[in-house]
């Protein structure tokens, strides 16, 4: 019997997950004991699993995590994401949608007696299209007078980085990447736009808070709550959750204007390319079967619903905010469950980082997968990042089982939109070179012209 803690629960005393012959178990800790039998005791685990805010879980009557024998309370057996993704993965409004996901649950806690004491962005994932809470250990029970201790991690990982994609730049989510524990409050505070303490939300959670902070950062102990410098009050609390539930819903970004925004409006498939296209894909997709995809450069996703409206799990990745705000916007319209949208620039994919990165696992860690999806992708790699076929065929082959690819000739007129911006300095672009450089790590099983147009798609198997 061999058990490995998983780097990312390390830090918390409550208790941790850990690896036990491929199954994922969460063993709780003597120390949260009592916390663990109210939020069991006190009806919420039910009513939160129920309306899929928590992850469901059974008590596993296994021996504790070897090692850790002394701590144990209880070892759970949690229902396991299929693919953990993290903030600086998301779009605007599947962080705005984890924000007031982690508020309600923090009110529906409020009701049993019990409190949220962590209120960290990688404790939501989403799952079946919705935002969910997997951290069981997150509760603890409220006394009455004390602050939300939460309260200032929920300002750095959800309502700072929202109010500087709102205001400034959506570009500026990518911050959480930098700063694991959220955006500090005073680098917040010095990129939103003046104006912005004219929004009395705003003004009181980020720019006093802030100064809040600052102004006690070399004494004994920070303050937890708003400055107000009093105990806090039953009512005065459930006031905090619903200023920052009105803070966080009042915050907008609108996509568009963006070189992917629009991009299937602005492509040169005819709606006869297009249309053969999709059929190819399809035909792919059933003759792998894969019980997951990744489509890489996804844009809206219209290729990524054709695996997704067959019950495939399916992670739609691109590179631009816009696309995939989108994106998100017509799978919560839709209801869809088996898509996720989130964003990743492949040529600087999302690293480990964390203690000895590792606590946040890189985008290539998460994989492999079944079969990926790279369509209009590799001309953009090869000629306007300057990645050779060699070392995008390489990469790929670590990722996937399958590849379905598609090739676009130097006589494309979206390659010649790239080159017309530089020296053509790429003489092995090629679909020869193409071929040649991916049979080294992949058997071509099909390549199939797409009628009215130059480019060809093709579906490869890693060797």
């Amino acid at each position: 019997m061999s058990d490995t803690i998983t780097p990312a629960s390390f830090r918390d005393p409550s208790g941790f997950l850990f690896l036990r012959d491929g199954v994922l178990y969460r063993q709780v800790n003597t120390s949260y004991k009592e916390n663990y039998l109210q939020l069991m005791s006190s009806g919420l685990y039910e009513k939160l699993a129920q309306e899929g805010l928590l992850v469901p879980h059974e008590e596993a009557d296994i021996p504790f995590c070897r090692n850790r024998e002394k701590d144990g309370h209880k070892v759970l057996r949690p229902e396991k994401i299929p693919f953990i993704s993290y903030p600086y993965e998301w779009s605007f409004s599947q962080l705005k949608d984890a924000a007031l996901t982690t508020l309600k649950i923090q009110k529906l806690a409020f009701e049993k007696g019990l409190i949220l004491k962590d209120a960290s962005a990688y404790n939501i994932q989403y799952h079946m299209g919705k935002p969910i809470l997997i951290d069981t250990l997150s509760f603890e029970t409220y006394k009455e007078g004390g602050p939300w201790v939460a309260y200032g991690q929920f300002c750095r990982h959800f309502l700072a980085p929202l109010a500087l994609m709102s205001y400034k730049d959506v570009r500026l989510g990518q911050l959480l990447h930098i700063y694991i524990d959220g955006i500090p409050l005073d680098l917040a505070i010095s990129l939103l736009p003046f104006s912005t303490r004219w929004n009395l939300s705003l003004y009181m959670h980020i720019f006093l808070h802030g100064w809040s902070r600052k102004r006690y950062e070399n004494r004994i102990t920070l303050p937890t709550g708003p400055p107000t410098g009093r105990k806090v009050s039953r009512l005065g609390f459930q006031g905090i959750i619903e200023s920052l539930e009105t803070a966080v819903g009042k915050l907008k970004w609108s996509p568009g204007g963006t070189e992917w925004d629009n991009y299937y409006n602005a492509t040169n498939y005819s709606p006869a390319a297009l249309e053969h296209k999709k059929e190819i894909v399809a035909g792919y997709i059933g003759r792998v079967a894969p019980q997951g995809v990744w489509d890489l450069g996804a844009n809206n996703g219209l290729f990524s619903r054709i695996a997704a409206n067959k019950d495939i799990p399916t992670l739609a990745f691109d590179i631009d905010p816009s696309a995939v705000e989108s994106n998100y916007l017509i799978c919560k319209e839709k209801g869809e469950k088996r898509m996720l949208p989130l964003l990743l620039d492949l040529t600087n994919p999302s690293p480990g980082i964390g203690w000895e990165n590792l606590e946040r696992t890189s985008f290539a860690g998460r994989g492999p997968v079944d079969l990926i999806l790279c369509l209009a992708l590799l001309h953009h790699l090869a000629i306007a990042n300057n990645v050779p076929f060699d070392r995008i065929a390489l990469f790929l082959s670590r990722l996937c089982r399958f590849a379905a690819l598609e090739f676009a000739p130097k006589d494309d007129s979206q390659v010649q939109r790239l080159l017309a911006a530089r020296e053509d300095v790429f003489p092995s672009y090629t679909r020869e070179s193409f071929e040649q450089e991916f049979s080294h790590y992949f058997n071509i099983l099909d390549s199939t012209p797409i009628n009215d147009c130059k480019r060809t798609l093709y579906l490869l198997a890693k060797k």
